[in-house]
C-alpha cells in the first residue's frame, strides 16, 4: 500500500496538485475539521458508496490517525481502486481545516 505523510499531502495541495481526498472519519469526528476539498466517507459506509468513487482517479485515504484510513485502502485495493495511506491521519496534520 502506498503511503504519504501528512506533511507530503499537504505539500502537495499548496502546490496545485489536485488530491482526491477521502475522510473515513466518523461524521462526529469530521465535525471538528477536515481536510479542504476532502470528502467524508465512514468507513463503515464505504464498501456501500463505493460507487461514488472514480476507479480512474487516485484517492488519499485519510481517518484520525491512519489505522482506519489503512482499512479503508485495503477495502478499496480489492474492488480495484489506487489509494493512497495518509500516515498519521488528522492527529499530523498541520494545514488548514474547513
Amino acid at each position: 500500500m502506498k503511503t504519504m505523510t501528512a506533511i507530503e499531502v499537504e505539500n502537495a495541495i499548496k502546490n496545485g496538485e489536485q488530491l482526491n481526498i477521502i475522510d473515513v472519519r466518523e461524521v462526529e469526528e469530521v465535525s471538528s475539521g477536515k481536510i479542504p476539498t476532502a470528502t467524508n466517507i465512514p468507513l463503515g459506509l464505504l464498501e456501500f458508496r463505493m460507487h461514488e468513487l472514480d476507479n480512474s482517479k487516485e484517492y488519499v485515504v485519510v481517518c484520525r490517525s491512519g489505522g482506519r484510513s489503512a482499512n479503508g485502502c485495503r477495502l478499496l485495493e480489492q474492488h480495484g481502486f489506487k489509494v493512497i495511506n495518509m500516515n498519521g491521519g488528522m492527529l499530523a496534520w498541520e494545514g488548514k481545516v474547513e
